[in-house]
């Protein structure tokens, strides 16, 4: 098996076929080290909204978590430690960014290129995840900045913002948390705003030394805490899917939380959304209200019209000096961008298959690519609780694969073309009624289609059952010639 990253999915793929006695694979990395999104991510005030106790693994919880939500470079640590224990890192091969993976009719084999060498494999597993490509739009005029700029998740740490003019381009999860980081050091910042986000207060702490001691030595006392949080956050399905009408207490809580931390009544008709609770990602803060209410901050909702070499144009005819530009507008979430490096049965190259748009079985397999599977494919992210969860009933269902072509000598397994269109049809129509689709609002969720292939559009509880076992007579299922 090869597998495409070491982020939390390649590794949860790598730790479960190590623990069942099965070492022929390869973890195939683009970078030096492991981590995924939390070794590229480290703008400042870099952190997880999940909290820490669900947001691990849940064969290898940590008892030494800092703070109820765990910052980046805890859980950047923690990754690499996992990888360590696990007795992964003799199976990584750094510097190995996938350029192509062709599938080989007659050898049934995946025929992989990458940066630093090559590689028959049996079986494909993409643990790339939706968060891995950052998105920067196309600005009038930015070939012409004579400042300095880069993204939120290619952060320039040698860039000294003590001082300069900043610019912050979107108001995401990454901006919302390294806002109020450089907005005390810069000379002035001026946040450029397409659409406010719903911000919810974030309920972190710091652990007390008597939870870490019982986590650590009471047996069992870590797995019923992260059950509860796990319950929880799970009971917040019922307003995203079932009853919108709950959405409106939340909304209270948000519009209390912006008034508390913002007395200018102008700022604040700029921050309240004008459409649902959850159609766009939720973000948790207790200091981006504050920091924008800060002297030296702008908020601007008026859209850029031009970029010139020392300022940005708005639409309303403003012209902003700035120094430095720094893209805080996400990721490439919906392009699902391995489809442009992968070939299947007949040549097929995946994102042509996908150009209406991306879908696969169970987010996991797809018709005309044999033997390849997804960790966090189409419509598996989450808008409520942890991806983790997702992962391991990802891994779960691929390892109960694994078991049925080791037991029958199988050599392929490809979902049904009719399995695969059913689910999806099921799936879509179960997506319609959701507030992501009728909040009122345009997200990353929904790709160029404006079809929703991030979110699965119900509760988590019932993916893990959905998955836990790989059941054949969903697949075509062919065997060594001969």
């Amino acid at each position: 098996m090869a597998i495409i990253g070491t982020g939390f999915a390649g590794l949860a793929m790598a730790a479960n076929l190590k623990r069942a006695g099965m070492n022929d694979f390869l973890l195939l990395e683009r970078a030096d080290e492991v981590g995924g999104t939390w070794r590229d991510n480290t703008y400042p005030g870099c952190a997880c909204d999940v909290p820490s106790l669900l947001y691990s693994f849940s064969f290898a919880q940590n008892p030494d978590w800092s703070d109820t939500f765990s910052p980046q470079p805890e859980i950047r640590q923690y990754l690499c430690d996992v990888a360590a224990t696990e007795g992964l890192l003799p199976h990584c091969r750094f510097g190995h960014g996938v350029q192509e993976a062709r599938w080989d009719e007659q050898a049934r084999l995946w025929r992989i290129t990458t940066a630093g060498g090559s590689f028959d494999a049996e079986v494909l597993v993409s643990g790339t995840g939706p968060l891995s490509e950052p998105s920067t739009p196309a600005l009038p005029g930015i070939e012409t900045f004579e400042g300095t700029t880069f993204h939120s998740a290619t952060w320039d740490h040698d860039h000294e913002l003590r001082g300069e003019r900043v610019a912050v381009i979107g108001t995401g999860a990454s901006a919302i948390q390294f806002v109020p980081e450089i907005q005390p050091e810069v000379s002035h910042l001026t946040v450029f705003q397409r659409t406010p986000p719903w911000v919810l207060p974030r309920r972190s702490r710091p652990f007390r030394r008597v939870e870490r001691f019982l986590f650590k030595h009471v047996p069992g006392a870590q797995r019923l805490a992260r059950s509860t949080i796990y319950w929880t956050r799970e009971i917040g399905v019922v307003g995203f899917t079932i009853k919108p009408d709950l959405l409106k207490r939340g909304e209270k809580l948000a519009k209390a939380h912006l008034k508390a931390a913002v007395q200018d009544p102008e700022l604040r008709i700029k921050l309240t959304p004008g459409y649902t609770l959850g159609c766009k990602r939720i973000l948790l803060s207790n200091d981006y209200y504050p920091a924008l209410a800060k002297p030296n901050v702008t908020l601007v909702s008026s859209s850029i019209t031009q970029v010139k070499a020392h300022s940005i144009v708005t639409a309303d005819g403003a012209e902003h000096p700035i120094d430095t530009i720094i893209f805080g507008t996400g990721f490439h979430a919906t392009e699902m961008l391995a489809a442009k490096h992968i070939w299947g049965k007949g040549g097929v190259l995946l994102a042509d298959q996908w150009s209406e748009s991306a879908e696969a079985f169970l987010g996991t397999t797809v018709t005309n690519f044999p033997n390849l599977f997804f960790i966090v494919g189409p419509n598996t992210a989450l808008g409520h609780s942890s991806m983790v969860f997702m992962i391991e009933s990802h891994v779960a269902y691929i390892m109960d694969a694994l078991k049925l072509i080791d037991r029958t000598g199988a050599s392929t397994v490809e979902v049904k073309q009719a399995v695969a269109d059913r689910f999806n049809r099921e799936l879509q129509d179960r997506l319609k009624g959701t507030v992501w689709n009728v909040g009122g609002c345009s997200s990353w969720y929904l790709d160029a289609k404006g079809r929703n292939t991030t979110l699965w559009p119900t509760f988590t509880f019932i993916f893990r059952k959905r998955t836990r076992r790989f059941d054949p007579k969903d697949y075509v299922v062919t065997y060594p010639r001969g």
